[in-house]
């Protein structure tokens, strides 16, 4: 079993910058691709961006590309993502995942890829 603590939400103003971490614990030997998700109130979970851990490579959606980095610290079992120049409409839970399978890059971004799941951190994002 895989667990994920997120943390590193809080309350920013627009045009502001958050850093989210998530450490993962204890069997990460066995993981994959980890993945940033976000969820808004009556929204749909929506897939941010993924690292393939062992090879680096990230995917991005089109609504954070430039804005948002996605990386991993494989010393510290440690995922981040930077946020910057943050809006209104980037106001979410956010969550990170992993799995523990090769995943194509289609499917990297989408949820039921992902069997381990952070409890979430809150993000507001204030004009």
């Amino acid at each position: 079993q895989v667990q994920l603590v997120e943390s590193g939400g809080g309350s920013v103003l627009a045009g502001g910058s958050l850093r989210l971490s998530c450490a993962a614990s204890p069997y990460t030997r066995s993981l994959w691709y980890m993945a940033w998700f976000r969820q808004a109130p009556g929204k749909v979970r929506e897939g941010l961006a993924a690292i393939w851990i062992g090879a680096g490579s990230t995917d991005y959606a089109d609504s954070v590309k430039g804005r948002f980095t996605i990386s991993h610290d494989n010393t510290k079992n440690t995922l981040y993502l930077q946020m910057n120049t943050l809006k209104p409409e980037d106001t979410a839970i956010y969550y990170c995942a992993a799995n523990d399978h090769y995943t194509r890059g289609a499917e990297r971004l989408s949820p039921s890829e992902y069997g381990y799941w952070g409890q979430g951190t809150q993000v507001t994002v204030s004009s």
